[in-house]
């Protein structure tokens, strides 16, 4: 038995922070429903990477809603908001993503909705919070990076503003939402009374970089200085970059340079012996390691380095990884099936009582379930 059986979660939201949540409430055992206009569905279903749909629903959406169920139904009619209400009545978990307002003309906002399900835990993700200049703004990916600071932390000194290469901030609020909803659950098991947990886009990626914001306070404002080449990490003196080899490249983190160079071979670097100097020349340093590390294959450092423990690595692209035995080991990933169309995707990172939780149910389609659903209702 998964641990959130027996719980009914109804998912309002679409596209990725709000049904990445449901996802993971999902793979732990959570029966989510996910409410969606008719005939097309929520948003999501049309925003493809790489032009991939698949069994036409992009493969992105199928990718966020396995395991999920579909209730169609046009909120803007009184018949079918009577019936998703009778949902509410029933439901553990609500979540949505809408602009703020959205729920209040439709009247399912929280303190409509807590009148009719005193229980209910109600879950939801703005943007940028309720309030302030940028409430109104499109709570994209690509634009919580830019306007977070996080832009200015990848890449190197001379690129400009470099954005992370996939939805690092959706992901990460979706993950906050589900914490604050298995938080209020727990509270609710104690009170019998349910939660309104509210979390944005902004607040999760300022919150990602709790650790280089807390220094820029700390440091007198001043702003993060990325290496001139081979950056990793603004605030990280040398070695902690990745450096070109001979052929492939070579991952260092933090470590003692002093061992370092003596294990390499590189006697330019012995010049630095203060540790102070590891950080005020580190575009020095690294360009020095970078110019001894090309002259050798990577396996060659690797074996001087890992034997004496200096914490470093190869650098893997996604073919490596995937043919390597600690992906196959892992078992991370699993096939999903929808009328027999198959995809191969990933599963749920988390175990429970050794277990790995795999969900073989592909994304619904729209609508699928009106008919089980409204029958469970009657016989409720």
């Amino acid at each position: 038995m998964r641990p959130l059986e027996g719980l009914t979660v109804l998912e309002f939201a679409q596209y990725m922070a709000g049904p990445s949540a449901g996802l993971r409430l999902a793979d732990l055992g959570a029966h989510v429903i996910k409410i969606e206009r008719p005939p097309s569905g929520e948003g999501g279903r049309q925003i493809a990477i790489k032009n991939l749909i698949v069994d036409g629903d992009s493969l992105v959406f199928h990718t966020i809603n396995r395991n999920k169920q579909s209730f169609a139904a046009d909120l803007k009619k009184l018949e079918d908001l009577a019936v998703v209400k009778q949902l509410i009545v029933r439901a553990d978990v609500l979540t949505h993503n809408f602009r703020p307002g959205v729920m209040e003309k439709i009247g399912l906002d929280w303190e409509s909705v807590r009148q009719l399900n005193p229980r209910l835990v109600y879950g939801e993700v703005t943007g940028y919070g309720q309030e302030g200049p940028w409430k109104d703004k499109p709570g994209q990916d690509l634009l919580l990076q830019s306007l977070s600071g996080l832009t200015w932390l990848s890449g190197n000194a001379d690129q400009g503003p470099v954005p992370m290469g996939l939805a690092v901030v959706d992901i990460l609020c979706g993950s906050h939402l589900v914490q604050g909803i298995l938080a209020a659950l727990i509270r609710r098991a104690r009170t019998q009374k349910g939660g309104f947990v509210q979390v944005s886009l902004l607040e999760s990626i300022l919150d990602f970089q709790f650790e280089v914001i807390t220094t820029h306070l700390a440091d007198g404002g001043r702003l993060p200085q990325r290496g001139k080449r081979f950056n990793a990490h603004a605030y990280l003196a040398a070695p902690y970059g990745i450096y070109p080899t001979e052929n492939g490249y070579l991952a260092l983190a933090m470590g003692d340079l002093m061992k370092i160079a003596r294990l390499i071979g590189c006697a330019e670097i012995e010049e630095y012996n203060d540790p102070r100097k590891w950080f005020t020349c580190r575009d020095e340093i690294q360009q020095v390691l970078a110019d001894h590390t090309r002259t050798r294959p990577t396996e060659h450092w690797l074996a001087l380095l890992q034997a004496a423990g200096v914490w470093c690595s190869d650098v893997f692209d996604y073919a490596r990884l995937l043919a390597h035995e600690a992906w196959k080991v892992l078992r991370m990933d699993q096939m999903v099936r929808r009328d027999g169309v198959e995809i191969h995707t990933t599963r749920c990172p988390i175990r429970i009582d050794g277990e790995i939780l795999f969900s073989p149910k592909a994304a619904p389609r729209v609508g699928e379930d009106n008919k089980s659903i409204q029958e469970a209702l009657r016989n409720a």
